[in-house]
């Protein structure tokens, strides 16, 4: 396997023939913002908060999508960018719903996390305030589009993980919303099985599970972790 030579924020480093920006990023312990991304699942760039400036380039570049190219020149923090990622969450909050008083994971919110590390203290854009139900139709597990921020993590991991694809999206621009089974309400699903990891890596409040009271829904995302390394160390066949 090629190794690739590059400079990262003034700094030559190194990244193996498939990995991304972000990979080297994380090996390099480069902090990097990501709402979508998630280790185990494909990557989507639906967030665009892990843009990066590349040199020669006019265009911020998704570093979950690009390729470490030898001699490329990136950069992950500089003026342009921390603006264009304090927009992007401000507009994210600004789009649904978000009162994290009464939010079930507040405290515990990667929305939240987010808003505080790009230094958001209020929002410059009018609030979209749509009318978003929740289906609470599942026995277990409810979805409040009000929390939804669209990172498709749910889509990916029932589809990529469980192999079920419950989960789909629908519509355009500010009618887009995640669904499940052609629309049709969730406890009615015959493809669901059951599992939880939608649940469980949303990185909001807009899945849950209903027996957690406000702010005591505490989501774990290390099983994924798990099961790429299983995967690829192939430990499950004998």
């Amino acid at each position: 396997m090629s190794v690739k030579t590059f400079t990262l924020n003034g700094e030559l480093v190194s990244a193996g023939e498939d990995e991304t920006i972000l990979d080297v990023c994380d090996e390099q312990k480069v902090p990097l913002p990501r709402l979508c991304h998630l280790e185990g699942l494909g990557d989507v760039g639906a967030c665009r908060l892990c843009l990066v400036e590349v040199a020669g380039s006019s265009k911020l570049v998704p570093a979950c999508l690009t390729k470490a190219e030898e001699g490329m020149v990136v950069t992950t923090d500089s003026e342009r960018l921390r603006s264009h990622r304090r927009m992007i969450v401000e507009l994210l909050f600004a789009e649904r719903n978000h009162v994290c008083s009464i939010c079930v994971v507040n405290g515990y919110c990667e929305l939240q996390d987010l808003g505080k590390a790009v230094g958001m203290d209020h929002v410059r854009f009018d609030y979209m305030s749509p009318v978003q139900e929740i289906d609470a139709s599942h026995n277990h597990f409810a979805l409040d589009n009000n929390r939804c921020v669209l990172c498709q993590r749910c889509v990916r991991v029932c589809d990529e993980v469980e192999g079920a694809h419950t989960w789909d999206v629908m519509g355009r621009g500010e009618t887009t919303q995640v669904i499940t089974d052609l629309n049709a309400p969730w406890g009615e699903s015959r493809s669901c099985t059951g599992c939880g990891k939608c649940v469980q890596v949303c990185p909001t409040g807009a899945l849950f599970e209903k027996i957690r009271p406000r702010a005591e829904m505490i989501k774990s995302k290390d099983f994924l972790v798990y099961l790429k390394t299983a995967r690829e160390k192939k430990l499950w066949i004998r």
